[in-house]
């Protein structure tokens, strides 16, 4: 898996192209549109784009929602239907965008990515939000189950959603794409505390490797978090899309964003320290081994000499000073007594000196 899964026009292709290129794979797109205020709902699921085209003129607020990649019907309609800047669509049809929000004339657009586990890796899907006066279209690869509760939320009369404008609606969807950081900060978060333990008890190349695939998790959600902490910021200072009661409840949203990445930065630091503990580990275990070894090398290098020495076998005919212990009646005993005596003196001399 890349770390940076963007789709790109050609090279030197011109700004603001809406062409979906050959390269892109078609996808059946499920649309849900959703005409509301105060005392009526009208939702409708699975239809067409042509059929959502009458309550864009609506005096309700209208949610349409789109789940699916970009195909050319889709970059059509929201071009030549919704009339939405060719720059914008172009980064609904390039994913892989930088968490970011433009205004182009009467439509705020923002881009969001928000983490899904595939295969047990994180990948990061974008997620495009196109607000107006009084209409709000959303655009998410696999984001059906990601946007049905705020479905089942605006079916309830008494929630606050009902009286809201689309600019609510708007804060809403972004505050649920940012706390889908948390269970994965939260399943990290897990995961390390049990490489932590690894890595004291017995660590080996599987978990250095466990370690490195969490570092990368860590830097892909990096990747996905700070710019939104940029994006934040720039809509509570939006004025004339969002009521002064709607950025109160962006500075939440802020406070969620500045958790998750204080969350991520610690498990970024902690990653380092256990890769840190590791090599560490490492060192003082290759240290104790060298240091048995060594201490097996010294006691033998005594007995070596002493056994070299008595194996030269000089003749004792010869003179009484070759070897005369060759002659004892107890040689034999007297050599295994000084080899022991030199081991025990060695051993007690290692003891004393703390060396193993």
């Amino acid at each position: 898996m890349t770390l940076f899964g963007k789709r790109y026009h050609p090279p030197g292709t011109p700004p603001g192209t809406t062409q979906v290129g050959d390269g892109s794979v078609a996808s059946a797109l499920s649309v849900t549109v959703a005409d509301y205020d105060a005392q009526n709902l009208t939702l409708h699921r699975n239809v067409t784009l042509d059929a959502c085209r009458p309550f864009i003129t609506t005096e309700e607020h209208t949610w349409i929602h789109i789940d699916g990649q970009p195909t050319q019907s889709l970059i059509n309609y929201l071009t030549d239907t919704l009339e939405l800047h060719p720059l914008a669509v172009e980064d609904v049809i390039n994913t892989g965008q930088r968490a970011k929000v433009e205004r182009f004339d009467d439509t705020l657009f923002a881009v969001l990515s928000y983490p899904v586990k595939n295969d047990g890796k994180i990948q990061l899907i974008q997620f495009s939000l196109f607000l107006g006066g009084d209409f709000l279209v959303s655009i998410g690869e696999h984001s059906g189950a990601l946007v049905e509760p705020l479905m089942r939320r605006l079916q309830d009369t008494k929630s606050r959603l009902r009286s809201r404008g689309c600019d609510y609606l708007f804060y809403l969807i972004v505050d649920w794409l940012i706390d889908q950081a948390f269970p994965t900060l939260e399943a990290l978060g897990a995961q390390l505390e049990e490489l932590e333990v690894r890595i004291l008890d017995n660590p080996g190349k599987d978990t250095i490797a466990d370690l490195h695939f969490v570092k990368r998790e860590l830097i892909t959600l990096r990747r996905c978090l700070w710019p939104q902490r940029e994006l934040i910021n720039d809509l509570m200072r939006e004025e004339f899309f969002f009521k002064d009661e709607t950025r109160v409840y962006l500075r939440d949203t802020y406070d969620h964003i500045i958790q998750s990445l204080d969350m991520l930065e610690t498990y970024r630091d902690l990653s380092a320290s256990l890769l840190d503990i590791y090599l560490s580990s490492l060192s003082v275990k290759m240290n104790e081994i060298m240091r048995v070894l060594t201490v097996i090398s010294t006691l033998f290098i005594p007995l070596t000499f002493i056994a070299g020495v008595y194996g030269m076998n000089f003749d004792t005919r010869k003179s009484p000073w070759n070897m005369p212990e060759l002659e004892w009646a107890y040689g034999y005993p007297a050599f295994w007594g000084l080899i022991l005596l030199t081991v025990t003196g060695l051993l007690v001399f290692f003891r004393r000196k703390r060396w193993f």
